[in-house]
C-alpha cells in the first residue's frame, strides 16, 4: 500500500516533539512535575491471543469525556478483578485522560493498572506491552518505551498501538530514520488520525510544510473523537501560523474550540493570532484566562514575552508561576519542559537552564532539546559550546523561526559570517517573529 509519507512529494524525512508527545502540566500528586503524552491516542487493549481489535487512535465513538471512561474502565475493573484486560483498559483511559486535561495526575493509576494487568497475564498480553511503552513515554523513559513498543511489534507485527509508542520513543532518542520507519508501519497498518498526526509532525520537522499540512488535514477527516479532531485542528493552526499565514491559522484554532469548548491549544492559538496582529491588551486577556486554568510552560513563557513586547514592565503572575515551576523542576528530577529552560535562559539564571536541559538531554536527544540546551548554553556565556546543539536543532530542516534565530545569534557571538543570514531566515520563515527578549541579543 502506497501510503502518506512515501506518497506525499518528496523524500520520504520525517520526525517530531510536538505532535507525538505534549507536555502536560502540574500533577496534583507531584507538584510542579511535568511529562508528555501521544497527542494522538492508541487504544488496543485487548491481549495478543483474542478479543477486541482497535486500530491506532481510533478511541471511541461516544463524547465522554476523560473522567466518565476512567470511571467506566475502573467499574470494568471492579466487576471483573482476574481480567487483565479490564486492567489495561483502566490504564489505557488514565493515559488519555491525562493526555486531554494535560494533567500528569492519572499517570499512576496507569501503572499500578498495568502492573496488575502483568501480573494476571504476563505472557500473551500485548496491550500492557503497549500500555507500558506509552506510559514510560510519558515519563520521558524513552528508551524503556523503546523496548516495550519493540516488544509489542514482535508479539504482535501487523497491529498498530506498538508501532505508535515506537514512533513517539525513536523522536524523543533522536533516531529520525527510525521514527520514519515506525510512522510509515502505523500508515500502513492504520491510516488513521493517529498516524496522520504523527506523520504530519515528521514531514514539518523536516521541512516539509505544504505535505505536513496535507496530512493534518487527513489527520481531521479521520478523526474518530472530538479530541482527536480538535488537536488536528489545533496542530494545523499551529503549522499555519508558524508561516505567516494568521486568517487561516485562526479558522483551525476556531475550529478546534467549536470541537472541544476551551481546548486549550486553541485557546493559546487564538491568543497567539491576537497577539500577532498587535492587538496586546486583547491577547493578554486572553492569555489570563487560559494560564488561570491551564499553567503550562509554553503559555506562560508566552504571556511573559507579550508583557515585555508590550512595554508591560515586570513579569507578572506568569513570571512567578513559571520561576516556581523552574524551582520545583529542579527539585523533582523528573522530566523537564524546554520552555522552562529557555524562561530560566532568558528571564532567570541561564546556569539553572543549562543544568536543567542538560539532565532532560540524558533523556531526550530530539531537536527541540538540542535548540533549548544549546540557547541555554549561549546565555550562560558557553557560545562556542551551544553550537553543535543548534546545529544539531538544524539537521532535520525544520523551518522553526526560533532555531534559525537561536542558531544566528549563537554565530554571531562567536563572529560567524553566516549568522546575518539564519537571523534573516527567522523573519523570512515567519514575518511576524518576534526575538524572545532584548536580554537574549547581548547573549550574555
Amino acid at each position: 500500500m502506497k501510503t502518506l509519507i512515501s506518497a506525499v512529494g518528496g523524500a520520504a524525512a520525517v520526525a517530531g516533539c510536538v505532535a507525538g508527545l505534549l507536555w502536560l502540566g502540574p500533577s496534583p500528586a507531584r507538584p510542579g512535575a511535568t511529562a508528555p503524552a501521544a497527542a494522538a491516542s492508541t487504544t488496543g487493549t485487548d491481549n495478543a491471543g483474542g478479543g477486541s481489535r482497535d486500530t491506532a487512535g481510533s478511541g471511541s465513538r461516544d463524547t465522554a469525556g476523560p473522567g466518565d471512561t476512567v470511571d467506566a474502565a475502573r467499574r470494568r475493573t471492579e466487576a471483573y478483578p482476574d481480567d487483565p484486560t479490564a486492567w489495561t483498559g483502566l490504564a489505557r483511559a488514565a493515559i488519555e485522560r491525562a493526555r486531554t486535561t494535560l494533567d500528569a495526575g492519572p499517570l499512576d493509576t496507569a501503572d499500578q493498572a498495568l502492573r496488575r494487568s502483568l501480573a494476571l497475564d504476563g505472557s500473551r498480553n500485548y496491550g500492557a506491552v503497549t500500555g507500558r511503552g506509552m506510559l514510560a513515554n510519558a515519563r520521558h523513559e524513552f528508551a524503556e518505551a523503546r523496548e516495550h513498543a519493540l516488544r509489542g511489534t514482535r508479539m504482535a507485527p501487523d497491529r498498530p498501538d506498538a508501532y505508535a509508542v515506537l514512533a513517539d520513543a525513536e523522536i524523543q532518542l533522536g533516531h529520525y530514520p527510525a521514527a520514519r520507519a515506525a510512522v510509515q508501519r502505523l500508515l500502513d497498518i492504520a491510516p488513521a488520525s493517529a498516524a496522520y498526526s504523527r506523520a504530519a509532525y515528521d514531514l514539518e520537522t523536516h521541512g516539509r510544510r505544504t505535505d505536513a499540512a496535507i496530512a493534518l488535514r487527513r489527520a481531521v477527516d479521520s478523526a474518530a473523537t472530538p479530541d482527536e479532531r480538535a488537536f488536528a485542528e489545533a496542530r494545523l493552526g499551529d503549522l499555519l501560523g508558524s508561516g505567516g499565514d494568521l486568517d487561516e491559522a485562526e479558522r483551525h484554532y476556531r475550529r478546534a474550540l467549536d470541537t472541544v469548548p476551551d481546548h486549550p491549544y486553541g485557546q493559546a492559538g487564538i491568543a497567539r493570532v491576537t497577539a500577532a496582529r498587535g492587538e496586546t491588551d486583547a491577547a493578554r486577556a486572553l492569555y489570563g484566562k487560559l494560564v488561570a486554568r491551564t499553567p503550562l510552560p509554553q503559555f506562560l513563557l508566552e504571556a511573559v514575552e507579550l508583557r515585555r513586547a508590550s512595554g508591560v514592565p515586570g513579569q507578572g503572575g506568569e513570571g512567578a508561576a513559571l520561576a516556581a515551576q523552574v524551582r520545583l523542576a529542579r527539585a523533582d528530577g523528573g522530566p523537564v519542559d524546554p520552555h522552562l529552560a529557555l524562561y530560566a535562559a532568558d528571564h532567570g539564571d541561564p546556569q539553572v537552564a543549562v543544568e536543567l536541559m542538560r539532565r532532560e538531554w540524558q533523556h531526550t536527544r530530539g531537536v527541540v532539546v538540542a535548540d533549548a540546551l544549546g540557547w541555554a548554553l549561549h546565555r550562560a556565556g558557553r557560545s562556542e559550546e551551544a553550537l553543535p546543539y543548534a546545529v544539531r536543532a538544524a539537521g532535520t530542516g525544520w523551518r522553526k523561526a526560533l532555531f534559525r534565530y537561536h542558531r544566528g545569534a549563537i554565530e554571531r557571538e562567536l563572529g560567524m559570517p553566516e549568522a546575518a543570514g539564519h537571523l534573516r531566515e527567522a523573519t523570512a520563515v515567519n514575518p511576524y517573529f518576534t526575538p524572545p527578549s532584548p536580554r537574549a541579543e547581548r547573549g550574555h
